[in-house]
């Protein structure tokens, strides 16, 4: 599939990780979701209906980390990708791209992330 919705850098706040304080203090993550699906029929169409509304990605991606606490990064995409593949029948596959911003880590570092592509 070469089509694609792209909902890129979306930025939230969670309380995420291994270490104790993690699960206490939000601190941010970013959040890529891109969808593969055939745009076509919404294209011709101009129809909503026809495909995914990305609000609803957004907010999907949003309770996932604003949510309950998880250890991984590996875990927050895994949520994200099951609850947008769950949500939206049309979507063949989905990347998903988790970064902690501020990853707890003795030295600079831009951000810690993880990939994960989940197909139907």
């Amino acid at each position: 599939m070469s089509d694609r919705i792209e909902l890129r850098a979306m930025r939230f706040a969670g309380r995420h990780g291994v270490l104790p304080f993690e699960a206490v203090d939000a601190q941010p993550f970013e959040v890529d979701v891109v969808l593969e699906l055939d745009l076509a029929p919404a294209g011709r169409a101009d129809d909503l209906s026809r495909t995914v509304d990305y609000g609803a990605v957004f907010a999907a991606a949003r309770e996932v980390v604003e949510g309950p606490h998880a250890a991984l990064l590996e875990t927050l995409a895994e949520r994200i990708a099951a609850a947008v593949l769950a949500a939206h029948p049309p979507v063949a596959a989905a990347v998903v791209r988790v970064r902690k911003l501020r990853p707890p880590l003795p030295g600079e570092l831009a951000w810690a992330g993880v990939e994960v592509r989940r197909t139907r």
